[in-house]
């Protein structure tokens, strides 16, 4: 019986992978965010990765794509730092969870969307985070999950609008959301360096929500802060929204 489990599992894992070659897609993706990741949207909704998993089961014909979201709220490139011990650790049990179930396969792929709480004034862990410390935050690990995990790849995502008045418990405000649009150019060079350093590594991953939820500021929730009422976090709908952005993104990387 043992045979037959180890042969099943081993047919079900070729049946999880997308695609040939340079094309064979994730067959576990390891979700790192902050609370937009993390979040449902509401008390109905699911976090974007389970939409994400929802949309690229959809449009492949797989049975599983195992995947584990370690999400946090209000946490910035500096909780994920190796060096710091704050969430960094969670990332590798997921990753070593998935690993174990693929049995030392080379298509773990992890899903980075990270920079809102970096960019705020004040609130969050080392905000504000500069832009050149941003980049080489997010190069740290990046680093360490390829070293710690060989054969496994990263898609770095574009983080999303806020608007302009965002302030909670944090202080955003337009300085932050300015800040945020130099961390997007910081993402774009960091992919690029990868490409040239180690090809095949480092992916660019959604690049069009952001601009769709400025462009749509009823897919986020309306919340009361200290500068009247601010879009920070998607609702329902616009959970699904970001999620399937994330997928679409996935998809053209490896499928």
């Amino acid at each position: 019986m043992r045979v037959v489990y180890i042969f099943a599992l081993f047919f079900l894992l070729c049946e999880v992978g997308f695609g040939q070659g340079n094309k064979q897609g994730p067959m576990a993706i390891v979700f790192i965010g902050n609370s937009i990741t993390q979040g449902k949207g509401g008390p109905n909704g699911a976090p974007p990765p389970s939409h994400t998993v929802d949309y690229l089961l959809k449009k492949r014909t797989i049975k599983e794509l195992p995947y584990i979201n370690v999400g946090r709220s209000g946490s910035t490139t500096v909780d994920w730092l190796p060096t710091t011990g704050r969430y960094y650790a969670l990332a590798i049990k997921a990753a070593d969870s998935l690993w174990s179930l693929q049995g030392g396969g080379n298509s773990l792929l992890f899903s980075i969307k990270l920079g809102t709480n970096d960019s705020a004034i004040k609130g969050p862990n080392g905000a504000p985070v500069e832009v050149e410390s941003y980049k080489a935050n997010l190069k740290q690990i990046i680093d360490a999950l390829l070293a710690a995990y060989p054969g496994s790849r990263v898609m770095v995502h574009h983080p999303i609008w806020y608007s302009p008045n965002t302030y909670n418990s944090a202080q955003y405000l337009a300085e932050g959301l300015a800040r945020l649009n130099r961390y997007i150019l910081q993402i774009d060079a960091l992919v690029a360096d990868y490409s040239r350093s180690s090809p095949g590594k480092v992916f660019l991953g959604d690049t069009k929500a952001y601009l769709y939820f400025k462009k749509h500021p009823q897919y986020y929730k309306p919340e009361l802060g200290q500068q009247g009422t601010f879009y920070l976090h998607p609702n329902e709908q616009g959970v699904k929204i970001l999620g399937k952005y994330w997928a679409k993104a996935i998809a053209k990387a490896f499928l």
